[in-house]
């Protein structure tokens, strides 16, 4: 997949939205008002604390947020790279580019230079995949949905998440970046994950997209990447 990257695009990453985590719903909220302007959006995972496009329990549970990117998707160009807490979302975002775990990085070009672009939780061990692909699976998804009586199985994972402190500084992350670079090709590479929020330059350009829950902020493009709080 070949995407064109435009001067006003805005990456966000790893917002976790829960009921103590409402950093995305705030920033959705100031696109659809005006206060913050882009033609083109980059979700890239992790937008939800946990969801998949057949739980019926975290579908409900964030609606409002699903309705209100659905508006977005409307008037602004919107790409979704599923994370490893949201998945199969094709079907509740009929407007959006969703991007798949499996079809990441996707290839993009901006001023003659390309661009890879993912979550982060690829290049990975075989067994760590090899989970991916089976909890992903549509029809083991549906199963256990209708397993889930009363929600006791998805009120389980949500209170676990919610309670899991997931904002931390990873010590040696530019040589763990590094590291990760060797399986890229293009002259930027943009991911999330990681919520290092950091970037540097090596004989590629690394840039690591802050947590909006963990630092309220997110990356502008504008010819060069900059930090802005939210």
């Amino acid at each position: 997949m070949y995407l064109n990257i435009k001067d006003d695009a805005i990456f966000v990453a790893d917002a976790h939205y829960n009921e103590k985590k409402t950093q995305l719903l705030t920033f959705l909220k100031k696109l659809d008002s005006g206060e913050i302007r882009t033609s083109q959006l980059f979700l890239m995972g992790d937008m939800f604390d946990f969801i998949s496009g057949e739980s019926e329990y975290f579908v409900n549970r964030n609606n409002d947020l699903i309705e209100l990117i659905n508006k977005l998707s409307k008037i602004i160009e919107i790409v979704y790279l599923e994370g490893n807490h949201d998945y199969n979302m094709n079907m509740l975002f009929p407007q959006v580019l969703v991007i798949k775990r499996e079809n990441q990085p996707i290839v993009a070009e901006y001023k003659e230079k390309t661009v890879e672009i993912a979550h982060g939780d690829i290049f990975t061990p075989w067994h760590y995949n090899l989970y991916c692909k089976i909890i992903r699976n549509h029809s083991l998804l549906v199963f256990l949905n209708m397993l889930d009586f009363n929600y006791f199985i998805s009120k389980k994972i949500y209170y676990t998440l919610i309670k899991k402190e997931i904002c931390f500084k990873m010590k040696n992350f530019d040589e763990f970046a590094k590291r990760r670079l060797l399986n890229y090709k293009s002259d930027i590479v943009i991911e999330g994950h990681f919520h290092q929020g950091k970037t540097f330059e090596d004989k590629q350009l690394y840039v690591n997209v802050p947590s909006l829950c963990c630092e309220d902020s997110y990356f502008r493009l504008n010819k060069v990447f900059t930090r802005e709080n939210l």
